[in-house]
């Protein structure tokens, strides 16, 4: 006898750095992606059904994730009950060990909810360094974790007009990396945000690393195309640069030709992190909403 299968929504973080990516990977590589740990994991909870993470949002290698988002089916043998949302953050997180992957929380959803089709909007947020002239200036503790621009200063109001330009929705041709699924992606996205800020760093009031300064760009939309944001940015620091010109930025997005971006502009992986992924309060709590309307 088996208890009826439970899907639930868990909410996790990582440190990409190691890995190849979010998605998973076949088992003979020698780098692996967080999904093969969370398959793993769930598969050492002895669950009666076959194991299948379905992640939200996909994140490239190095790329890091403070939230990421996936549902899985979980169906327990001999009878036992499902397993309560604090128990299988706890279950999920033991088996994970030692790995920078960590379960931050666990809702059950409805049979039919769906982590990636249900996603209301993704943000990611893309760290900036000023002021060290080489990566081995950087503090231990941000290395892999921001992008190192060498300039000791950015022009952030040229920055703040390329980024607005970007804004609402576009053909994002020219800001998306060519792979085997552009023939089937409209590059029709809406930009909801996309701000620049000043940012904090670890131990960034250290008397060496006082002058170091610290931006973070952020980007939300309900979805994004490969590598779009890593494109964006590169464009936008060039921008601060003075590299690029605002209108430069907005002559590419017009231009809709991925071709078009230039050669060795694009950021690299390691400063970029997807902060959040939001859904309905109707999908997280299902039963309370239904409760309420009786």
């Amino acid at each position: 006898m088996t208890s009826s299968k439970v899907r639930y929504l868990i909410f996790f973080q990582y440190f990409g750095t190691k890995y190849s990516g979010v998605m998973k990977t076949p088992t003979h590589q020698n780098i692996l992606g967080v999904q093969n740990y969370l398959e793993e994991a769930v598969r050492k909870l002895r669950p009666a059904n076959e194991v299948s993470v379905s992640v939200s949002s996909r994140t490239d290698s190095g790329v890091h994730a403070l939230c990421n988002s996936a549902h899985v089916d979980i169906q327990r043998k001999s009878g036992k009950p499902p397993f309560t949302e604090r128990l299988l953050v706890d279950a999920l997180n033991y088996h994970l060990k030692p790995e920078p992957i960590s379960i931050l929380k666990a809702y059950r959803v409805a049979d039919d909810f769906h982590a990636r089709y249900r996603a209301l909007s993704r943000t990611y947020v893309y760290r900036i360094i000023t002021g060290a002239r080489h990566y081995s200036q950087l503090p231990v503790f941000e290395r892999s974790l921001c992008w190192a621009v060498h300039e000791n200063h950015l022009n952030v109001t040229a920055l703040q007009e390329a980024a607005k330009l970007l804004l609402g929705t576009h053909d994002f041709s020219t800001f998306r990396s060519l792979n085997s699924e552009t023939p089937f992606k409209s590059p029709i996205k809406t930009l909801l945000q996309a701000e620049v800020c000043s940012g904090v760093g670890s131990f960034s009031q250290h008397p060496f690393h006082r002058h170091m300064q610290y931006w973070d760009l952020t980007f939300r939309s309900r979805s994004f195309l490969y590598k779009q944001v890593r494109r964006m940015t590169g464009a936008l620091v060039a921008v601060g640069q003075g590299r690029l010109s605002p209108s430069e930025v907005k002559d590419l997005l017009e231009v809709r030709d991925s071709l078009a971006y230039p050669q060795n502009m694009m950021a690299p992986p390691d400063g970029l992190f997807l902060q959040k992924v939001e859904y309905e309060e109707t999908d997280l709590f299902p039963e309370a909403m239904e409760t309420d309307l009786t």
